[in-house]
């Protein structure tokens, strides 16, 4: 079909121009589609007789399943067919909440056939979140396992409820029949390019959730975008270490490398163990590892040299890498590990792709199919301010906009840009280097600062995991900052430490970025692993200055530091 081929001209030619990032990016455009349905008109073309692993799932005790695209297609024709017999019709929303199990990418592609809406959730949440989605999201259907059905006990709902596992509790209908459907699917219909296809619930760093709708074309061809950042070519193993339930999880365990023909590899874990990690990825030749700043800081306390492994390309992900991490793996394998950027609302906006020089401590630069400016606070294109997509022409990676909320979504795609909330700065070659969230940059001394600027030098210190920079008020300076942390473990937090890491950010920061108070504590996160800095600024906020906190320590409280 004509729409089919322009999708497969645009992956095929990012594919040629993989090393290549001048060419693509001019020469680049997204395919025009009106019908599209990813699983039907490209995935099972593709699997057709087709016996390359699709994807390869190794679990923590040696057991494995690895089927082929061939085995995935059949097998999520009969799971659409068991889809069906339940009840579940185009439009319907269907939320997904599965750990990394074969059955949950049957599921996706059985859901993407019937033209149902998913709404993917991870396994962590609890009844209040469960209850939000049900209501919000207008939730018809529900999948999860046997273990986790209980959660739903007191969620009332007009829902059916089907579980993945032995022996589902009363009023749930059990999966494992969907496998004894028939493998012939016959669609009811045609997808619309522009039909909706899931709805994420964003893991609200600074506010409850965001219903973010995606359509049949801006996630299956908008990862087109995400597919050249990683640098994927047909044959490649790609891990990609992300729960399910975000949407970085649709990005690199579905999409982008499923887009170009590569095995998708998981391996499951109840508790990450960096050298278990690589030496699975030894053994099962893992080519492309993409992974969050916290498994890369986990990582580099392993010897990386003792394990023989057979990575092309390695990619941060989720929040901005700090320097040190990328220079460790370097040292070790020689290989960078290549930074991107994007949001649930989109796919890969920025990166650094492969063949290109990366810059230290940069994001990359625009990915094709995206015009990326930086606005000033007056709507002005500057060299420094929030990052901004223009939307003329409207690029094919971005969601429908927010679940009913017609405002919200206005106002982020006002004045011809969609808006990101994300600060940037951008150099003469068109790098982009993060600065953090435009809710997150504060003034201190009528100067600037940079929460993550601050952050990536203070896990520098070897004591320090993790830390969350917010402003603290000042009677003087009106602010100062402030860096709650959480230390590795071995290090007992009191005032030697805190003044070693105070005299730490003394000689590697400027003075008037300096770290002028430091707070020892487990660190508050979203859902998905984000630290929550509207949390601590709060904290601060409506503090007291009369009196420390527990674990805390100012740089006036040290005689040799002032």
């Amino acid at each position: 079909m004509p729409y089919t081929q322009g999708f497969g001209d645009a992956r095929d030619m990012l594919l040629a121009q993989r090393a290549h990032y001048d060419v693509a990016y001019r020469d680049f455009r997204w395919p025009v589609l009106t019908h599209f349905n990813w699983a039907l008109d490209f995935f099972d073309p593709q699997a057709q007789d087709n016996g390359t692993p699709a994807l390869w799932v190794v679990e923590e005790d040696g057991r494995e399943a690895r089927l082929s695209f061939a085995e995935m297609s059949a097998r999520s024709n009969r799971v659409a067919n068991f889809l069906r017999a339940q009840g579940v019709a185009r439009g319907d929303r269907v939320l997904l909440m599965l750990p990394n199990q074969v059955e949950l990418w049957d599921l996706m592609l059985a859901c993407m056939k019937l033209g149902a809406v998913m709404i993917p959730a991870t396994t962590l949440l609890v009844a209040g979140d469960l209850a939000d989605r049900l209501e919000r999201g207008c939730v018809r259907h529900v999948v999860t396992t046997t273990r986790d059905a209980v959660k739903f006990n007191d969620l009332p709902g007009d829902y059916r409820r089907i579980a993945v596992g032995d022996y589902p509790p009363d009023g749930w209908t059990s999966l494992t029949p969907a496998y004894d459907a028939s493998e012939q699917f016959t669609p009811a219909g045609v997808t619309l390019a522009t039909d909706p296809l899931l709805l994420y619930f964003t893991s609200g760093t600074t506010s409850r959730p965001k219903l973010v709708l995606h359509t049949h074309q801006s996630y299956p061809v908008g990862h087109l975008a995400t597919m050249y950042w990683i640098g994927l070519q047909p044959g490649d193993v790609h891990w990609n270490i992300s729960s399910p339930g975000w949407a970085k999880h649709a990005w690199s365990c579905f999409f982008a490398p499923w887009n170009a023909g590569a095995t998708i590899f998981i391996y499951n874990f109840s508790r990450f163990d960096a050298r278990a990690a690589l030496e699975t990825a030894a053994r099962c030749e893992v080519t492309t590892l993409c992974a969050p700043p916290t498994v890369w800081r986990m990582m580099i306390q392993e010897d990386l040299t003792r394990h023989a492994v057979k990575f092309r390309e390695l990619i941060g992900a989720g929040e901005p890498l700090n320097p040190e991490v990328i220079d460790q793996v370097k040292r070790a394998w020689n290989i960078t590990i290549r930074d991107g950027y994007g949001q649930t609302e989109t796919c890969c906006q920025i990166g650094n792709s492969p063949g290109q020089t990366v810059k230290a401590g940069a994001m990359g630069r625009p990915m094709p199919g995206y015009r990326v400016v930086l606005l000033d606070p007056d709507g002005a294109e500057a060299d420094e301010g929030e990052v901004a997509l223009v939307l003329s022409p409207r690029p094919t990676g971005l969601m429908q906009g927010y679940e009913d909320d017609s405002e919200k979504t206005a106002y982020a795609m006002r004045d011809g840009y969609y808006h990101t909330g994300d600060v940037a700065m951008r150099d003469d070659r068109g790098y982009f280097t993060y600065v953090g969230r435009a809710d997150d940059v504060f003034k201190a001394s009528d100067y600037r600062i940079s929460p993550f600027e601050l952050e990536s030098e203070l896990i520098k210190h070897p004591a320090v995991a993790e830390a969350g920079v917010v402003p603290s008020p000042d009677p003087l300076r009106l602010a100062v900052p402030k860096a709650f942390i959480t230390l590795r473990s071995g290090f007992q937090a009191d005032d030697k430490l805190a003044l070693d890491i105070l005299r730490f950010c003394r000689d590697h920061l400027a003075p008037y970025k300096r770290i002028r108070r430091i707070e020892f504590c487990d660190l508050p996160k979203t859902i998905s692993g984000k630290i929550r800095r509207v949390e601590l600024r709060r904290t601060e906020e409506g503090r007291s200055l009369e009196a420390r906190r527990e674990m805390e320590f100012w740089d006036v409280d040290f005689a040799d530091l002032k």
